[in-house]
C-alpha cells in the first residue's frame, strides 16, 4: 500500500521590506512521504524568501526534472527554479540552462559544506546561481512551527528572515550566502 501526502493548511503573512513585497498566501502544501517536517518548512521558507503572485510549489522530491519550488512566465519559460537539498553538478547545470534564474537552498550543516566544497569550483562559471546555506539549527526550529493548520508571518529586513507562529513562538533564520550572482529583479 503506497503511502499519501500529509496536507497542510498554511496562512502564511510575508512582509519582505528588502523587495517591498507585502502578501498574505492561502497555500496547501503536500508533505511528501518520503519528506521531513523540517524539510518541508524549509520549502515553505523558500516561497517566502521568493515570493509573488507566479511562485508555485513544484513536484520536487517525486519528480526528478523539476523543482521544488518554480516560476514560469506566461509562455512557460522557467524565470526562477528554487531546489533544496544538495543536487548533483550535472542537475544544478541543467536547471541553470532551462530556468533565467536558479536558487538552491541547503540545509544539513556539515553534509552541505562538504558538498559545496566539492561542487563550488564546478559551478563558479553559472551566472544565474545562487546557493543558500541554512542553519540547522534554524531548520530544526522551523520544524517545531509544524502543525497540520499553520498561521505563520515572515518578516524580511536587512537580510534578517524572522518566521513567527503566534501558538508556537518565533525563529530567527540563520542562513550564509554560498554562491550570489543573482541578476536584479
Amino acid at each position: 500500500m503506497a503511502l499519501k501526502a500529509t496536507i497542510h493548511r498554511v496562512q502564511l503573512q510575508i512582509a519582505d521590506m528588502d523587495r517591498h513585497y507585502y502578501a498574505d498566501h492561502a497555500l496547501t502544501v503536500a508533505r511528501h512521504p518520503s519528506e521531513t517536517d523540517e524539510r518541508m518548512m524549509v520549502r515553505l521558507l523558500a516561497f517566502a524568501l521568493n515570493a509573488d503572485e507566479a511562485l508555485a510549489f513544484g513536484r520536487g522530491v517525486s519528480t526528478e526534472n523539476e523543482p521544488d519550488l518554480w516560476r514560469q512566465d506566461l509562455t512557460g519559460d522557467i524565470e526562477l527554479w528554487i531546489q533544496l537539498g544538495q543536487p548533483d553538478e550535472k542537475s544544478v547545470r541543467r536547471a541553470c540552462a532551462r530556468a533565467d534564474r536558479v536558487v538552491l537552498y541547503t540545509y544539513s550543516g556539515q553534509g552541505a559544506a562538504i558538498w559545496w566544497e566539492q561542487i563550488a569550483g564546478k559551478l563558479a562559471t553559472l551566472d544565474n546561481l545562487r546557493v543558500v546555506d541554512i542553519s540547522p539549527a534554524s531548520v530544526a526550529a522551523l520544524g517545531d512551527l509544524v502543525a497540520k493548520s499553520m498561521t505563520l508571518n515572515c518578516m524580511i529586513e536587512d537580510g534578517g528572515v524572522w518566521v513567527t507562529d503566534p501558538d508556537r513562538g518565533a525563529v530567527e533564520v540563520e542562513s550564509e550566502v554560498l554562491k550570489d550572482t543573482r541578476a536584479a529583479g
